[in-house]
């Protein structure tokens, strides 16, 4: 008998069951249009709603769209029906790296270079202001090529949990693997217990067990307070006195990232990896009640098609909520972009594009034709972290309006706040309706709605 294809939104094939958990169920699935393997989280709403867990689903959601590293776990996709939410990832299919450590310790140049890895992926998510608060082998997958990709979010943290005292104060993670200062309920650095918890994984990669380990939990607790542990004789020299200033329990002593980049053990053919362009896009779906149908599996059937000849169709559900405050759907998905990074136009793509070009030469930034409604403007001038390169996009939302989008591709955060503010908005007054984040009568878009 020919087994039964669950066909999700009309664009995801799901398969076989990959993994579960307390919340979620993980699938393999595979993107109708293109083929490719994607691994599908559903996540039954209630039970999130029950157990008091939708913030820290909408907080995994956001982390997410921020951290878009190659040796990240990439988010895709967030759709949801009124029963679930599902999130469309990129499939790693090496499985993790626990399998690889279970089986014993791994060559020094190995561990160096998954270590390398991790330390870049963990580096840029302290950029953007994320801790991820459970590192462990077993969330460290391997793709297709042995390259490490961090996943699992769900504990993450971001800068608006810190408390008056700039600190984080929720106990979380895998105690062999947590850093001192978590344990002690004082209040702790989330980067810092990051750190503690790499050289956790390094010690892991390069001896094939724990430093911290003992039967009783509570004397365990104590070597870790005290960072009693030894490494074994085969360890070098070099990677010992790593070790060493990482499992450090006073967190104010402990090495940095920037400290670990110049030790000549880690930098031993390091290349840094280099973010993902923001402008590869993480859409967000909302299906109506009405929508959805009664059986676990949305069956629906849609067609599109590109052209050359029109912008990409931006996500009706992301205009809104980004746009609108009477449309304000932050509830299920959460949206970081910076107010005043995207706006509305009623001229034609090709006007805006034209406009855009003719802006960016007038502030002596050189303009790239990335596709089709899509350029990268690069400032001629070095700024504090190097030229400040700015993606700009267009989408079309309804017959006669477009959406714009600009997104930081390289550079200091406050040179591309300025650029926004106080040389973008003004030269574009003449064709922008509303900048994102700015009042306008909600009626306007309850009317525009209608026809998106």
């Amino acid at each position: 008998m020919e087994e039964e294809r669950h066909v999700l939104f009309g664009k995801y094939e799901m398969g076989r069951l990959l993994g579960k958990g307390t919340f979620a169920k993980v699938y393999y699935g595979k993107e109708m249009a293109s083929g490719e393997s994607v691994a599908i989280k559903v996540i039954k709403k209630e039970q999130v709603k029950r157990e008091g867990m939708m913030d820290q689903i909408q907080r995994e959601i956001s982390v997410m769209r921020m951290v878009r590293h190659p040796n990240v776990v990439q988010l895709r996709e967030v759709m949801a029906t009124k029963t679930k939410i599902f999130f469309v990832m990129e499939y790693v299919r090496g499985g993790e790296l626990f399998a690889k450590v279970a089986r014993g310790k791994l060559r020094e140049d190995q561990a160096r270079r998954y270590f390398q890895q991790l330390i870049s992926a963990v580096d840029f998510c302290h950029s953007r202001g994320v801790s991820h608060r459970d590192l462990k082998p077993e969330n460290l997958l391997l793709d297709d090529n042995g390259d490490l990709k961090i996943s699992d979010f769900g504990l993450s943290a971001l800068p608006e949990q810190l408390r008056n005292d700039g600190l984080l104060h929720t106990q979380c993670g895998t105690p062999a693997y947590v850093a001192p200062e978590v344990l002690r309920k004082k209040g702790y650095d989330g980067p810092k217990a990051d750190i503690w918890s790499c050289g956790v994984v390094l010690f892991v990669l390069l001896a094939g067990f724990l430093p911290f380990q003992d039967e009783n939990i509570m004397k365990m607790y104590r070597k870790i307070f005290r960072g009693e542990f030894e490494c074994p004789p085969w360890f070098t020299a070099e990677s010992k006195r790593l070790v060493f200033k990482l499992l450090v329990p006073d967190p104010n002593r402990r090495i940095t990232i920037p400290g670990i980049m110049r030790v000549p053990w880690f930098y031993k053919g390091f290349t840094r990896s280099v973010s993902f362009s923001n402008s590869t896009r993480t859409e967000s779906t909302l299906v109506s009640e009405s929508e959805e149908e009664e059986e676990d599996w949305v069956n629906k059937t849609t067609s599109s098609s590109s052209s050359s000849s029109s912008p990409k169709f931006f996500n009706a559900f992301e205009f809104i909520s980004s746009m609108s405050s009477g449309f304000d759907l932050s509830s299920l998905f959460e949206n970081k972009r910076k107010t005043g990074s995207m706006f509305t136009s009623k001229c034609s793509a090709t006007t805006i594009m034209a406009k855009l070009e003719f802006v960016a030469k007038g502030l002596s930034f050189k303009v790239a034709k990335l596709k089709d409604f899509q350029i990268r403007l690069q400032g001629a001038s070095e700024g504090r972290k190097g030229k400040l390169s700015v993606t700009a996009e267009v989408f079309e939302v309804a017959p006669e309006v477009s959406v714009v989008e600009f997104s930081k591709s390289s550079g200091d955060t406050l040179e591309y706040d300025k650029f926004c503010d106080e040389d973008v908005r003004p030269a574009l007054k003449d064709i922008v309706w509303t900048w994102q984040g700015d009042h306008i009568d909600n009626n306007d878009y309850k009317k525009q709605a209608i026809t998106i």
